[in-house]
């Protein structure tokens, strides 16, 4: 937790939340464990789907289609989303949940590896949604950046591990320091590339955002 549970409740409380498919979806993936955006996060979404309208949105990292179809039924009508996810056990339930919400038409689901997929593609997209593996982030910005239309936004989700990347690298186990080490590299990246404008906000787990200003 980035900020105290407290205060982050405190927040969650106010907000008006989502539509009963969505929560649905959200109680499922809870009581499965599979991890979906947290509230805070989902809150920082929608406000960004409806200040910036972007026509054209990629997510890496799909999982049940969550966050997809949040950014569906919050963006401005006609928004297209292409998301890519390659664990094959949760892309048949993204796609029933999709057929169930009515956003075949409005969303793509691309199965693969996105290190492979994100070369094939050749965009721009307006909106750019990392929440993939925190590990392969630093590997997927170069074609990121190439997708991303000038003026457009890259949302990086869970870029502070919980608080671990803020600790030296002997301070987190060492399963973890590897992506400990390539998170920091990333974040270094996106605060000095002279192509990108980045702040860092802790919130939910930790959420870059960029804009490509060159």
């Amino acid at each position: 937790m980035i900020i105290d549970e407290r205060t982050a409740a405190f927040i969650d409380l106010l907000d008006k939340g989502n539509t009963p498919f969505l929560d649905e979806i959200e109680a499922c993936a809870n009581e499965t464990r599979v991890p979906v955006i947290r509230k805070s996060t989902q809150s920082l979404l929608k406000f960004l789907l409806a200040c910036a309208k972007p026509k054209n949105i990629l997510e890496v990292g799909t999982a049940i289609g969550f966050s997809a179809l949040l950014m569906s039924e919050y963006a401005p009508e006609g928004c297209h989303i292409t998301t890519i996810e390659k664990y094959e056990k949760r892309i048949p339930v993204a796609r029933e949940n999709f057929r169930r919400a009515g956003r075949e038409e409005a969303i793509t689901l691309l199965e693969g590896d996105a290190a492979e997929l994100l070369q094939e593609l050749e965009g721009p997209y307006d909106m750019i949604f990392m929440d993939a593996a925190k590990g392969q982030y630093i590997h997927f910005l170069p074609d990121t950046l190439r997708l991303l239309s000038n003026g457009g936004i890259l949302i990086s989700d869970n870029v502070l591990q919980d608080g671990d990347v803020v600790e030296s690298r002997f301070a987190v186990t060492r399963r973890n320091r590897t992506i400990h080490a390539r998170m920091r590299e990333y974040l270094y990246e996106l605060k000095h590339h002279p192509q990108l404008e980045t702040c860092i906000l802790p919130v939910g787990d930790g959420v870059a955002l960029s804009v490509r200003t060159g």
